[in-house]
């Protein structure tokens, strides 16, 4: 069981699972291909793939979640209401194979920024959706 599932409270649901985008992999696999020869390479694909296998982010009907580490787990949460702003930032190559970064800004938090992750669009819809969800309750 995930984190995010296992954090759950009570009445509250996960709306949205935010997921590492193909190219974030690919960047790892040139790095391993590339610069292999030297152990720089190889510490950046395993930095990299240790980086996604242990991260989770997620939109629950009460908070937003990222939980980062193996060994030494960071989690970052925001509760709905405390979310100020979210902003998108996808390139051209981005928005053609489909990857983006968010910044979450909230109160009393600086700011969240997420890696590349699998259509933005639809995670930040997936979050204003729930914030304006929360604000009927």
């Amino acid at each position: 069981m995930s984190y995010i599932e296992q954090s759950l409270g009570q009445g509250e649901t996960l709306v949205a699972r935010a997921q590492f985008s193909w190219w974030y992999s690919f960047k790892a696999w040139l790095a391993l291909i590339f610069l292999g020869w030297c152990i720089i390479g190889i510490v950046i694909f395993v930095r990299m793939m240790v980086r996604k296998r242990t991260t989770e982010i997620g939109i629950t009907t009460h908070r937003f979640v990222e939980k980062t580490g193996l060994f030494n787990i960071r989690t970052y949460e925001v509760a709905l209401p405390n979310i100020e702003g979210v902003s998108m930032t996808q390139t051209f190559w981005g928005q053609i194979v489909g990857y983006g970064h968010l910044r979450i800004e909230g109160t009393g938090v600086d700011h969240i920024d997420l890696p590349d992750i699998a259509d933005p669009v639809a995670f930040r819809a997936a979050i204003e959706s729930a914030r304006s969800g929360g604000a009927k309750r």
